[in-house]
């Protein structure tokens, strides 16, 4: 190591040396100040005063502590002392002052050299010092106020105060005051002698007295205000009691009331009730009466019904046997009607089976016309038409009439039937009132009649029983017959439809001459069947219309007029056109409503038909037809002019619109007659 490393090393330790005792020194020198207190150092010229801290050399700097806080001063004044007012009351007063050192250097010394800074730290310095001073302006202040005053201006007194004494009091300062204490002296403590006390006391007791006047009145007058409200409390609650009196009475009275009406209408209800179980006892008592009665009568009532039953039994018993046996009779019968309906059936079978051939036929001829003229064939054909559908409607209208006559002997059997039952049920009755009075007479002549009355029943059973036994052999043997002649002639048909199924095929195989002339020959034979037919159809017509004509001439009334074929002739165009006349009546419904009148008698067509032709002139009458008739009076108006429309229309349908009425008006009129005669 070298002398100089050696050399800073030794320099650097001296100083931190230095600087420690430095350090330590002040440290040890610095005096550090407290909150309210202010530090003064004496130098050796001059004096700082420091309120946070300062080094102080020894020996150099004197140092000394002043308190500088608040610090109060208490001032009391009582009793022969007590604070005289400018009405000359005393009153005993306790203020205190705060004050404190100015914190300021200049004040800080100022108080220090003035008094001392030990000194101006104690209180009694400060008392001593201020006593004096405060006591003078609290009498200066006090003498200026009245003792009333006193008390409702003690800010007002407080300021006064502090104004008199002033904020600088050589190097303090007057921070506020404070009355603690404020009061009247007693009048034990003045006194009587001193002036001012005794215009104290002369001013005490004159206000006093008026004090007590006004307390003495405000007093009667809180006893009279509350005498009063008690009075009014008073009156007010015993009119509440009446009226709480008032309202319980008169609760009590429709409680009451209320009362006395529940109990009336509850003895009301009761005696209704009372009343109607009364009525309902008696009531019972009738209807018990009466189911008596009726039980008994219903008892009677019943033995005589039993009584009847047996009888009716009885007589049921009887009935039935004859219902059976009518039954039977009735079963007979309708198995006999069965039968002859499936004859008429198998008739009507042969029928077809005949159409069939006839269809063959005329398919067999429609092939033959088509060769040579096929109108021929077609009017032939028409005419054949004809006559099997008059033919047709003949069977038919043959078969209805056989229908309904069965039907109609059904229903007379039945009539007949039931007849016979009532007029049994008659003769029963009547045979079990015999009966009945025979047994009150004498059993043994019921007996006897009982005999009789089997035997003859079993007489008749057998009797019956033999005519069922007749009646269902001839039905199985006409039934019998009748299936064999449907099945002969079914046989028969179809024999001769194979034989022209045949015979059609053999004229296919023929050659075109030998199959003309077998064509021809078999038309000239369909033509003559068809010619027969018509002819038989002709001749069965004309026997019909004869009939009709000999029945409806049997009893007219007839003029003849010119020969005898002009008769014939007339007579036949007068009945078809009567006839004419009469369907077209009986299909139209507006000719019935027009010719009524005239048809039940209230009408005179004569006198009708005479007075129009009269209004028309002979001319007219001559050249008239029917159209033009009804035309001229649907022209005329009237009510019935809607049916002469229609009446128009049938007759132009009909194709009689155009017929002259001049021409057949005696026609029309024998017609009118022949009609009239027929009805007649």
């Amino acid at each position: 190591m070298d002398a100089i490393t050696i050399g800073a090393g030794v320099v650097l330790a001296l100083a931190l040396l230095i600087v420690l005792c430095l350090v330590l020194m002040v440290t040890r020198l610095f005096r550090k100040v407290e909150q309210g207190r202010a530090l003064i150092v004496s130098k050796l010229r001059k004096v700082d005063v420091t309120f946070t801290g300062a080094i102080v050399l020894p020996v150099l700097h004197k140092a000394e502590t002043m308190d500088i806080s608040v610090k109060t001063i208490e001032i009391e004044r009582s009793g022969r002392d007590g604070l005289i007012c400018r009405d000359n009351i005393r009153a005993d007063i306790r203020i205190t002052f705060f004050v404190r050192v100015n914190k300021t250097a200049e004040d800080v010394i100022k108080v220090a050299q003035a008094i001392g800074a030990e000194r101006a730290s104690s209180q009694e310095t400060l008392q001593e010092l201020f006593s004096a001073k405060f006591s003078e302006a609290l009498k200066t202040v006090g003498k200026h106020l009245d003792f009333a005053d006193l008390y409702t201006r003690r800010n007002e007194f407080r300021d006064h105060i502090i104004q008199v004494i002033g904020t600088d009091l050589n190097g303090y300062s007057l921070e506020d005051a404070a009355i603690d204490y404020l009061e009247q002296t007693s009048l034990l403590s003045l006194d009587k002698s001193n002036i001012l006390d005794a215009q104290g006391i002369r001013k005490i007791t004159e206000l006093t007295a008026i004090e007590h006047v006004r307390t003495n009145e405000h007093a009667r007058n809180e006893e009279k205000e509350i005498t009063r409200q008690n009075v009014e409390a008073r009156e007010a609650i015993l009119e509440l009691e009446r009226r709480q009196a008032d309202a319980e009475l008169k609760q009590q009275r429709e409680i009451e009331t209320v009362r006395a009406r529940e109990q009336a209408e509850i003895e009301r209800v009761q005696a209704e009730e009372r009343l109607r179980a009364q009525s309902a006892h008696l009531r019972t008592d009738e209807q018990l009466g009466v189911q008596t009665e009726n039980r008994n009568r219903e008892v009677a009532v019943a033995e005589k019904n039993r009584e009847r039953v047996i009888a009716i039994e009885s007589e049921r018993i009887e009935k039935d046997r004859q219902l059976e046996v009518i039954a039977r009779e009735r079963e007979t019968e309708l198995m006999r009607i069965a039968a002859d309906k499936e004859v008429e059936a198998e008739k009507r079978e042969i029928a077809g089976v005949v159409r069939e051939r006839i269809a063959v036929e005329r398919t067999v001829a429609e092939q033959e016309e088509g060769i040579k003229s096929l109108r021929a064939v077609e009017e032939a054909e028409r005419t054949r038409q004809a006559v099997v559908i008059q033919a047709e409607a003949e069977a038919q209208e043959n078969l209805v009439k056989g229908i309904k006559a069965a039907e109609a002997a059904e229903q007379a059997a039945a009539h007949r039937a039931r007849e016979e039952l009532i007029l049994a049920e008659a003769r029963q009755q009547a045979a079990e009132m015999d009966a009945g009075a025979k047994m009150r007479l004498a059993e043994g002549t019921r007996a006897e009649s009982a005999a009789a009355g089997l035997a003859e029943v079993q007489v008749r059973e057998r009797n019956a029983e033999a005519i069922e036994k007749v009646g269902r052999a001839e039905a199985a043997v006409a039934q019998e017959k009748a299936l064999a002649e449907a099945a002969a002639i079914r046989e028969k048909l179809k024999a001769e439809a194979e034989g022209l199924t045949e015979k059609a095929g053999a004229m296919a195989a023929l050659d075109d001459a030998t199959r003309q002339h077998e064509e021809y020959r078999l038309r000239l034979e369909a033509e003559k069947d068809v010619r027969m037919a018509g002819m038989e159809v002709q001749r069965q017509v004309a026997e019909a219309q004869a009939t009709v004509l000999a029945a409806g001439l049997e009893n007219a009334d007839i003029d003849i007029v010119g020969g005898d074929s002009v008769f014939l002739d007339r007579l036949v165009g007068s009945i078809s056109l009567g006839k004419g006349v009469d369907g077209f009546v009986g299909s139209s419904d507006v000719a019935r409503g027009l010719a009524g009148p005239w048809l039940d008698g209230t009408g005179a067509f004569t006198e009708d038909v005479s007075r129009l032709l009269g209004s028309l002139g002979p001319a007219g009458v001559r050249d008239l037809t029917l159209s033009a008739l009804l035309t001229r009076m649907i022209k005329d108006g009237g009510p019935e002019s809607g049916g002469m429309r229609e009446l128009l229309e049938t007759a132009r349908r009909l194709g009689v619109s155009d017929t002259p009425l001049g021409g057949a008006a005696p026609p029309a009129a024998n017609a009118a007659k022949a009609v009239n005669s027929v009805k007649h």
